[in-house]
């Protein structure tokens, strides 16, 4: 385990680095953007400390928001 490896462990499990009521993650000490959640779910959340984290958002969100307008448009286009 690299001196990395450790911080990012240290991070993770720290409770001042989750908000507990959205359960989002955010630690600039912590080297990765996507991090495993903190509960027992499968997934994984963004480390929002890491500019990498809004442009994942930014990509997850403007897929999705391509296809409805693509659909609208062809829709309304007849």
């Amino acid at each position: 385990m690299t001196p990395q490896d450790e911080i990012d462990a240290l991070e993770w499990a720290n409770p001042e680095n989750w908000n507990g009521w959205l359960g989002s993650y955010r630690s600039r000490r912590d080297s990765r953007t996507w991090v495993p959640k903190r509960d027992a779910r499968p997934g994984w959340t963004l480390n929002f400390a890491h500019s990498g984290a809004w442009w994942s958002l930014l990509g997850l969100s403007t897929v999705p928001l391509a296809f409805v307008l693509l659909f609208l448009l062809l829709r309304f286009a007849r």
